[in-house]
């Protein structure tokens, strides 16, 4: 499985950041092909080391190729845009490979 991590930094307006966050941005990406499974952060997370980031996105796929064939779609491309609507902040994408230990 490769998850993807988007990492928000805390937005200088937290309720316009949400407000489209939640209404646009989530919307589109939820519109990605091949898109198995999405979760949120539901309080502003707790740093281990270094800046609290403002929220953690989780959003995973069948494998690295899926989700670059994912990414490829207009629907991936759309998603992908719309990121500097919102995130002026910044942001920190990975996409990893992953595998879940029992």
């Amino acid at each position: 499985m490769t998850r993807v991590l988007a990492i928000y930094n805390q937005p200088a307006d937290p309720a316009k950041f949400d407000a489209y966050y939640y209404s646009t941005h989530i919307p589109l990406a939820r519109k990605i092909p091949g898109l198995r499974g999405m979760r949120l952060s539901t309080e502003t997370p707790l740093s281990i080391a270094g800046m609290a980031p403002y929220l953690v996105a989780e959003l995973d796929f069948d494998s690295m190729a899926a989700f670059q064939a994912a990414m490829a779609t207009p629907e991936g491309q759309a998603t992908a845009a719309d990121v500097g609507n919102y995130a002026q902040a910044g942001v920190t994408l990975v996409a990893y490979e992953c595998k879940e230990d029992k």
